[in-house]
């Protein structure tokens, strides 16, 4: 039997198109089949939903975070966010650790973070497959959008002092980059054996081999943890060199080669951005930064990257962001339609647009006031969340 909810009198955000007033959002069988002005129409039988005086706006995403890998209060029971073992573990999938169980998920949806990115860590230079995934669901199989959805890789100071403290490889930048090199060479390799094998005589499979083959192939961004500007320099001269896809993950000091960025096309998801300067690459860490990186012409979203962040903050940094400059609008785009790109679920999340998948919210009024809050939440048009105020 077919499903239908119809939002309407708030003010729609549809982040594709100019805001609404007095708007009307149409969902059947959580799909969003109509969105306009106070003229559209509303199907006989829809279920009303009066949003006067509220703000209908898409689900908010973050394009990096750890939710369900390093779960809160749990201490090591609960910490699965870096298999450091090796410097190398391209076939690791954070998707086998996620438990939709981690408290940090209902603090999402209440913040209106309706789908993430799930990462692993930046102990290895190498260190696994993220999943894109809703934020509600009893398994993550049922929450999952995109898996894999890129492949984690870390530079600066994370790796060197992981395997420096153990006296192996690398203990340094320049072997960070040279891990990174050889199993770049080890996977063109691997593709031409397999290229080249006799019909009836495979190439014996290689799970690392084979994750690294789709970063080559195109299939999926390398999603490189990076802070400081010769990481980020070094992060762009790898990817030129295999001509693989890059997405920059932090970019602390990427405001400082903002230029070379956007002529590359190369997007950053950049924070967190309200943390201490733990770590020498992250003091230049700043809520400027994002503003800097848009006014260049790079498209940018914004992370909590959490559990450093908690997730529920997300909204605040890029309220804080639009204090020091950034533009409303670009923030909510780095919240909702540019994280969906990076994460390759666009054609599903990340605008009220017909043919996506209904994940909304109403809130209480702009997003961006710290005094609004989420009042109801929506995933495939079903409600998830309603305040009890």
């Amino acid at each position: 039997m077919s499903t239908t909810l119809a939002f309407t009198g708030g003010r729609v955000l549809p982040i594709d198109a100019d805001p609404i007033e007095d708007g009307v959002v149409v969902v059947t069988d959580g799909r969003i089949t109509a969105v306009g002005g106070p003229g559209t129409p509303v199907p006989d039988g829809a279920e009303i939903v009066d949003a006067t005086g509220k703000w209908i706006v898409p689900g908010l995403i973050d394009a990096h975070v750890h939710l369900g890998v390093h779960e809160e209060g749990e201490g090591w029971a609960g910490q699965d966010t870096n298999e450091m073992t090796d410097p190398v573990t391209a076939h690791v999938r954070a998707i086998d650790a996620i438990n939709p169980a981690d408290i940090g998920f209902e603090d999402a949806i209440a913040a209106g973070v309706l789908a993430v990115n799930v990462n692993p860590g930046s102990g290895n230079p190498i260190g696994g497959q993220c999943a894109a995934i809703k934020t509600h669901g009893r398994t993550v199989d049922e929450m999952a959008m995109r898996v894999p959805s890129g492949l984690k890789s870390a530079l600066g100071e994370n790796p060197k002092r992981v395997y420096g403290d153990k006296k192996q490889t690398p203990s340094t930048r320049l072997g960070t980059a040279a891990v990174i090199r050889g199993a770049f060479v080890d996977a063109a390799n691997y593709k031409a054996k397999r290229a080249a094998a006799e019909e009836g005589k495979p190439v014996d499979r290689d799970l690392k081999l084979e994750a690294l083959a789709t970063v080559l192939d195109r299939e999926i961004p390398w999603r490189q943890h990076c802070h400081r500007a010769d990481d980020i320099a070094t992060a762009i001269r790898i990817a030129e060199e295999f001509g693989y896809r890059l997405v920059l993950d932090h970019g602390t000091e990427a405001h400082l080669l903002a230029d070379i960025i956007a002529a590359k096309d190369i997007p950053v998801i950049i924070g967190p951005l309200i943390v201490s300067r733990s770590k020498v690459e992250v003091r230049n860490r700043s809520v400027k930064n994002p503003g800097l990186l848009a006014a260049a012409g790079v498209t940018i979203a914004i992370t909590t990257d959490h559990p450093v962040v908690p997730i529920a903050n997300l909204v605040h940094q890029a309220a804080l962001a639009v204090k020091e400059g950034l533009p409303p609008r670009t923030a909510m785009e780095a919240l909702t339609i540019n994280p969906a790109r990076i994460m390759g679920v666009d054609d599903r999340v990340g605008s009220l647009t017909v043919g996506k998948d209904a994940d909304l919210c109403v809130w209480s009024g702009d997003p961006l006031d710290l005094y609004s809050r989420v009042e109801r939440a929506y995933i495939d048009g079903v409600e998830i969340y309603a305040h009890e105020g």
